[in-house]
């Protein structure tokens, strides 16, 4: 099945086929790649892609999912090519987005303030959780439109801490 996929701010069209455990992959502009993906528990995949073993936590989000894979923090939006309009990539593109905590923790800083320009891979919010600081970035280049995270707020998985537009 192929979707279009937006990874931290980059679009891409991606492939998959899985058949029990394995997996058969491919992100345009790249070789097709195979993973043994095994869900341990839910929102939790223990992934063994060439040779190496990988925890990925995978988080619901509003315009997608929050993927934590060995300290990297990916936000990624999917949509199905058949759902999509003619100025879906514009809107996909220019339109609002939130950014949200994949996990529950608590808010120790706060890097940006509303109304402020931010590009792609930029840091908008640290989250603490489980005595691990995890940076949450634009998706994409853009403004905040809105900033909802405090200093010191505890957060949801989930929770909006901020909109970019």
């Amino acid at each position: 099945m192929k979707w279009h996929v937006t990874v931290s701010g980059r679009a891409s069209e991606f492939s998959l086929e899985r058949n029990g455990h394995e997996c058969h992959f491919r992100f345009s502009g790249h070789p097709n790649r195979t993973a043994s993906v095994v869900e341990v528990e839910p929102g939790i995949y223990s992934v063994l892609l060439d040779g190496r073993s990988y925890e990925a936590k995978i988080v619901p989000a509003q315009d997608g999912w929050y993927v934590d894979v060995g300290g990297c923090h990916l936000a990624v939006g999917v949509r199905d090519p058949r759902d999509a309009g003619p100025d879906a990539e514009t809107v996909e593109a220019h339109g609002v987005q939130s950014i949200a905590s994949p996990m529950p923790g608590k808010v120790v800083r706060v890097l940006v303030a509303e109304g402020d320009p931010v590009v792609a891979g930029q840091g908008i919010v640290v989250v603490e959780a489980m005595k691990m600081q995890n940076e949450m970035q634009a998706p994409r280049t853009g403004r905040i439109a809105s900033l909802r995270a405090r200093e010191g707020a505890t957060v949801s998985a989930g929770e909006v801490l901020a909109i970019l537009e």
